[in-house]
């Protein structure tokens, strides 16, 4: 059988008498070979896998002939089958005359487009006139591959959720699709997967990926998830604005640096609609596109940058600083930037754990705004991350409340987006209140509220709940070495001296430099920082500020 390459549409042919198959191959190659790729087979089963491995790979068919007597499988069983995975391609059957009632009766069976009769002899006359009138209609129908990742899983499994969101945020292009809807039922066949197990992950060159970790999709979708060598001048920790900033800086200004992040560039700044307070870009610039250029600028320079790599452990080796991943593996460098931002509180509200990406999201809001249409949604928190998903939802659902157990959006809201939300239909703000239930069968059906002031608790129909409260810094992996406060940032600089318990600890004459955590060498930049502004703009400068820091440590070594 000739192997079905990715490219041009396919011709496929199958015959089980190989002179036949082989003389049908050479008069379809003969008009056709410049435009279409001609595939030949010799039996139904091998023509079936011709077909799902050109489904996987996300060729297109643009006409399938099948002799009608084959052994084991005949024409008309092979096409019920193929139209599984191609239901728009042209289907010819080759038929003997005496078979041509058989033929005649296929036509409603497998929805047969032509039959043709043995021999086809001349070609001119009986076979290309057929298949040219077929190709061009297949044309006009604009059935064009697919060139990109595709993911089959169900609406509402917090896996499949979980895989576009990473997906997303690393800038990976994807075409989703329901495993109970036609096309994603066809892609499992073309797999031989069922839906059992899902999400699927079918990459572009046809290798299938069943319910996938974060590392497998990096490794087999182009990201890098291994340092290139040991040992570095600067090691990053987190791929936010703050590790970004320090990545660019520290790469163009000479260092060896190398960023890890557990996730996707951009930490939770990555995961905003619109950022409209941004210096330099008055129109605002959304999230994703504001770490899609941060991270290609830090790469021009020579930085590094690996993902899915989960640090668990900073040691200090002598005058090296070392990252311990959880494979146990480490990279050793001069320096190291804590930038690991913080992450979304956790919600106490009955039945909000078993309906986590069933409805429930933490952050989330862009990659779940499509499927949020015409759908009542609720947004709990009172920062700018719940101010940018509102108005984000509004454009498309039915409504978006946001939910606060403050008086008001005053104290941890910035002006501009409390007057874009004042001014914008759909979007209302329930003060004082806070969730403290959801159910659902599957997904998310209803949300509990109460009103603090009154004590009244509401019942609410919401197709979606989207979680922004509160950041929890992950430092848990630093506690024995570096000194944080009672919240679980980072003290660095002059809070670090005013840390009586911290002060003592320092091992060094001199004071520590402004962002220098307890360990000489060790910075800390962005939101995981006490008393840190939380702002992209800050976020940023406190990055190059660090690795400005880390020229005067080195300068001292």
């Amino acid at each position: 059988m000739s192997q079905p390459v990715p490219g041009k549409p396919a011709l496929l042919t199958v015959d089980d008498d190989p002179s036949v198959s082989r003389a049908v191959a050479r008069d379809l190659r003969r008009r056709y070979g410049e435009r279409y790729r001609i595939i030949r087979a010799e039996s139904g089963d091998a023509a079936l896998e011709a077909l799902r491995e050109l489904k996987l790979r996300g060729g297109a068919v643009a006409l399938i002939l099948a002799d009608y007597r084959m052994p084991g499988m005949s024409g008309i069983e092979f096409l019920e089958q193929a139209m599984d995975l191609y239901p728009m391609a042209r289907r010819v059957l080759l038929t003997a005359y005496a078979d041509t009632g058989a033929a005649i009766d296929a036509i409603n069976l497998v929805d047969l487009d032509h039959y043709l009769l043995k021999p086809w002899d001349p070609p001119e006359e009986k076979l290309y006139p057929v298949v040219d009138a077929l190709l061009e209609a297949w044309t006009a129908s604009d059935r064009r591959p697919v060139d990109e990742t595709r993911v089959i899983g169900h609406r509402w499994s917090p896996r499949s959720s979980a895989v576009r969101e990473f997906l997303a945020r690393n800038q990976l292009s994807y075409t989703w699709y329901m495993s109970d809807e036609s096309e994603g039922r066809r892609l499992l066949k073309a797999a031989d997967i069922d839906d059992r197990s899902l999400p699927v992950v079918i990459c572009a060159d046809g290798t299938v990926l069943v319910e996938p970790t974060d590392t497998e999709l990096a490794q087999h979708l182009g990201l890098r998830t291994d340092p290139s060598g040991d040992f570095y001048d600067l090691v990053v920790v987190g791929g936010g604005p703050a590790g970004l900033g320090a990545a660019l800086y520290g790469a163009s200004e000479g260092l060896r640096t190398v960023l890890v992040e557990r996730t996707a560039a951009g930490g939770q700044a990555g995961q905003s609609s619109r950022i409209e307070n941004y210096l330099g870009f008055p129109d605002g610039v959304s999230g994703s596109q504001l770490a899609d250029r941060a991270r290609r600028q830090a790469t021009r320079f020579g930085a590094e940058l690996i993902t899915t790599r989960d640090v668990v452990a900073l040691e200090c080796n002598g005058s090296a600083r070392s990252v311990r991943f959880a494979d146990d593996t480490r990279i050793h460098a001069h320096t190291v930037i804590l930038a690991t931002g913080v992450a979304y509180r956790g919600l106490d509200a009955e039945g909000l754990d078993e309906l986590t990406g069933r409805g429930v999201y933490y952050g989330s809001a862009v990659t779940e705004a499509a499927r949020c249409a015409d759908q009542d949604v609720y947004i709990v928190g009172g920062a700018n991350s719940a101010g940018q998903a509102a108005l984000y939802l509004a454009r498309g659902a039915k409504s978006v409340t946001i939910v606060v157990r403050a008086p008001s959006l005053t104290a941890s809201m910035s002006h501009y987006l409390i007057a874009q939300i004042e001014q914008t239909p759909g979007v209302r703000v329930r003060t004082c209140s806070e969730v403290i239930g959801v159910s659902g069968s599957d997904h998310l059906e209803s949300i509990r509220l109460r009103n603090n002031a009154t004590g009244e608790v509401e019942t609410v129909d919401a197709g979606f709940l989207f979680l922004f409260i509160g950041a929890a810094p992950r430092t848990d992996w630093l506690d024995g070495l570096v000194a944080r406060d009672e919240h679980g940032f980072i003290l660095s600089g002059p809070d670090l001296v005013e840390n009586d318990t911290a002060h003592a600890t320092w091992p060094l004459d001199r004071a520590p430099h402004h962002l220098e955590t307890s360990v000489p060498g060790v910075y800390a930049a962005g939101d995981v920082r006490s008393q840190s502004a939380k702002r992209v703009a800050s976020a940023v400068g406190e990055g190059a500020m660090a690795v400005m820091l880390v020229h005067r440590y080195l300068g001292q070594l």
